[in-house]
């Protein structure tokens, strides 16, 4: 498969949530839902990353059809989210969000499967792959900006929708013949999940999307209440994520000299001294853009040695429900129980999200020395 098929839908996809990280929850807060809603509302959209992402893995894994999944889970998010044009309550726009995310969250895991099995002579070319989800991000939270600030946050689900419909043109042109071969190993997916190391890296994957939810749901909202504008709130947001596409595009050169491991610690190190710069220096521009420029490492870097440490740890056929695990696990639960527990924080004192979540860090980063290299890796 040409590498622009691949790049194709990590750019669409990954401009969904260019869309929807900074703005959905200021969306949210401009149709007059409260901080408590707005949480929960949140704790839906990356919720049903747990159910869906291993649902859509085994039925990839046992049909040996992940394009074919990836396909109609696009369709169906689609259809599914333009059901927001017609409610505006909470309770109708909570199962908007629920039956669009489902379909929606599980997709990412498939496609990571299908990437790193075209690539699995050579896994240092997924980060230049994975940089055109980046740049997609980029050129959404910059697009949005400019028309957020010109005509308002009301566009945003007409913006979505397009964006939907792009994800299901991108997956159209994946060649079903580079679907994942099957391969001669019958290891079950428990018994490879079931091992310390293994339940070690999930644990650590779980406690630093915890830490991020805080972020995630919040801190749009919080710039906005500190004063920042539009251009400022969209330029932080796209400089995040301009790090992290760098950081992708050199990955396979700080492989060279650094274990996976290190590179999940030095991540987590990164991930906690960015929630206390924001904690300590809220009103600090050039502060808060160091504490952005560190995505590259609490997301970025975190991810890429994630997504191939999971690769290494399963066997062929399991590899499509470890991903979405580690999808389901990291930014479904959580995600959703950091954005539970920030809604409720936040709803008591703002500055206590930060806090929840370098702490959170800090438990990651300690959970993070008990990993060791999985037993394919040299």
């Amino acid at each position: 498969m040409h590498h622009w098929r691949l790049s194709s839908f990590y750019f669409a996809y990954f401009a969904l949530i260019g869309a929807i990280v900074p703005y959905w929850t200021l969306y949210l807060t401009s149709v007059n839902f409260d901080p408590i809603e707005i949480g929960f509302l949140a704790s839906i959209l990356m919720g049903t990353k747990v159910v869906s992402p291993y649902l859509f893995g085994w039925l990839s894994d046992k049909f040996q059809a992940p394009v074919s999944v990836i396909r109609i889970t696009s369709a169906l998010s689609l259809i599914a989210f333009s059901f927001i044009f017609i409610t505006d309550s909470f309770v109708g726009t909570a199962l908007v969000i629920a039956s669009f995310s489902f379909f929606w969250n599980g997709q990412i895991g498939q496609f990571e499967s299908i990437t790193l099995s075209h690539i699995s002579n050579d896994t240092s070319r997924y980060g230049g792959i994975r940089a055109w989800g980046s740049i997609g991000f980029i050129v959404s939270v910059l697009a949005l900006g400019f028309l957020i600030k010109k005509n308002g946050i009301n566009y945003l689900p007409l913006f979505m929708t397009v964006i939907l419909f792009l994800i299901v043109l991108s997956s159209l042109i994946v060649n079903k013949t580079d679907q994942i071969k099957p391969h001669n190993e019958q290891k079950r997916f428990l018994h490879e999940f079931l091992k310390p190391n293994v339940i070690f890296f999930f644990i650590t994957c779980f406690l630093l999307q915890v830490s991020h939810g805080p972020y995630y749901t919040f801190f749009s909202i919080y710039l906005t209440d500190l004063g920042y504008s539009e251009y400022q709130i969209s330029f932080l947001w796209a400089i995040a994520v301009f790090a992290e596409l760098i950081l992708f595009l050199f990955m396979f050169k700080v492989q060279k000299f650094l274990s996976l491991r290190a590179i999940l610690s030095i991540s987590l190190i990164f991930s906690m001294l960015r929630w206390l710069l924001i904690f300590l220096y809220p009103s600090n521009f050039s502060i808060i853009i160091v504490a952005q420029l560190f995505h590259a490492f609490s997301f970025g870097s975190f991810h890429a040695a994630a997504v191939q440490w999971v690769s290494k740890s399963f066997s062929g056929n399991n590899q499509g429900q470890g991903q979405a695990f580690y999808s389901a696990i990291g930014f479904g639960a959580g995600g959703a129980i950091g954005a539970l527990i920030s809604g409720f924080l936040w709803d008591n004192n703002p500055q206590l999200v930060w806090i929840f979540a370098a702490s959170t860090s800090l438990v990651a980063l300690i959970c993070s020395r008990f990993i060791n290299k999985p037993s394919a890796l040299n």
